[in-house]
Parts: C-alpha cells; structure tokens; sequence
C-alpha cells in the first residue's frame, strides 16, 4: 500500500522529521517486519540522525512501531473508506476493492501488503503496545466495513460478522498474494466475499 504522500506526488522530505521517521518505519516495517528493521536503517532511510529518533521516540524501536502501525492503519483506513464508496451495493465495492489491493500489490513488485501485519507478526507475546496496536487497526477497519453493510440495509448482527469476515479474508488473501506473487489470490476472494454478501442479504430479506 503506497503511503498517501506517494499517492498525492508529496515528496517525503517536505514533511517534518517526526513524520518522515514514522513513514518510513512504516514502510520498512511493512516489507521487512518488526524484527528485520531497525533503527539505524529507519535513521538513515528517513535521513534524520539517531539523536532525532530518539528525541522523539525515547522508547526505542517498539515505541516507534506503534506509531508506524498507527500510521499504517490511518493510511489503509482511507483507501478502504474510498474503495467502498466505490460503489452503492456493498458486495460490488467488496469486490472492486480486492481488485484494487491486487493491482496495487503487484504494482509494489509484491512487497507492499498490509501496513499491520508484518510489524505486528511475532512480537505480541513480547510487545503487548505493538499488538494493541494492531487490534485497534483492524478493529477500525471492520467497523468501516460494517458501516457500509449497515448503511445497505443488513441487520447489526450480519453486517458485524460479515465484517470480521471481510477484512480477515482480504488479509488472508493477501499475505496469499504477496507469497505467490499472483494476483488470484486476492480476486477469487473478492468475488466469494460479493456471493457471500449477496447470500446474506437474500436469507434476511
């Protein structure tokens, strides 16, 4: 997922230190994880000295991670709030929407995925701030999804699972994606998602 800057042509050195520190541990810890990215390479890439990281996140790596989570989980929460304004019916913006995830994923040459996952991986059981981090963000995204089920009509119940059911599905497919390089991954789950949608709609009405 390409950071909204990249997305709006900004170039990342008008934005201030702090802000350039935590977009590019967000995008380094997106590619390479919690524990393949570290502090020097975040200083270097967002071209801030170490002093600046640690002025700023004086708890270290895990302080800045959960920024960089935040930031991520910002950033996807906007492309998701346009992605289903896509379209009215909410399976039709479902599908688009892992149209759109797979196109930019391969756009990424596949090293783009969620802007969680790959920080949040591996350090809940040793960074609990790092997890609720995570938890929050998808949280936050279901709640959008189920907005737009709510706002199409289902009932609270439905349109909650479905939701749950949304985001875990795109997260699995792509992760899926990402391994195989493929896009199929990510469109076959969309059209099951816009069935399963549509299932649920004509079993309630």
């Amino acid at each position: 997922m390409r950071t909204r800057a990249e997305r709006a042509g900004e170039p990342e050195t008008t934005v201030g230190t702090r802000e350039r520190i935590v977009r590019t541990a967000s995008r380094l810890m997106q590619r390479q994880g919690y524990d393949g990215t570290g502090i020097k390479q975040i200083s270097q890439e967002a071209a801030a000295t170490l002093g600046s990281v640690y002025h700023f996140f004086p708890g270290g790596k895990q302080e800045l991670a959960v920024e960089a989570i935040r930031h991520g989980d910002r950033e996807f929460a906007e492309l998701l709030t346009g992605m289903l304004a896509s379209a009215e019916d909410p399976a039709e913006a479902i599908e688009a929407a892992a149209h759109t995830l797979a196109g930019q994923l391969r756009q990424s040459d596949w090293v783009d995925g969620c802007p969680v996952t790959a920080t949040a991986l591996g350090t809940a059981a040793r960074a609990p701030d790092i997890q609720r981090a995570a938890a929050e963000a998808f949280a936050r995204w279901r709640g959008l999804v189920e907005a737009k089920l709510r706002a199409a009509g289902f009932a609270e119940g439905d349109a909650g699972d479905l939701a749950h059911t949304v985001i875990s599905a795109l997260e699995g497919a792509e992760l899926a994606a990402q391994v195989s390089r493929d896009e199929t991954p990510l469109r076959l789950a969309g059209a099951h998602l816009a069935q399963l949608i549509r299932a649920v709609r004509n079993t309630s009405s």
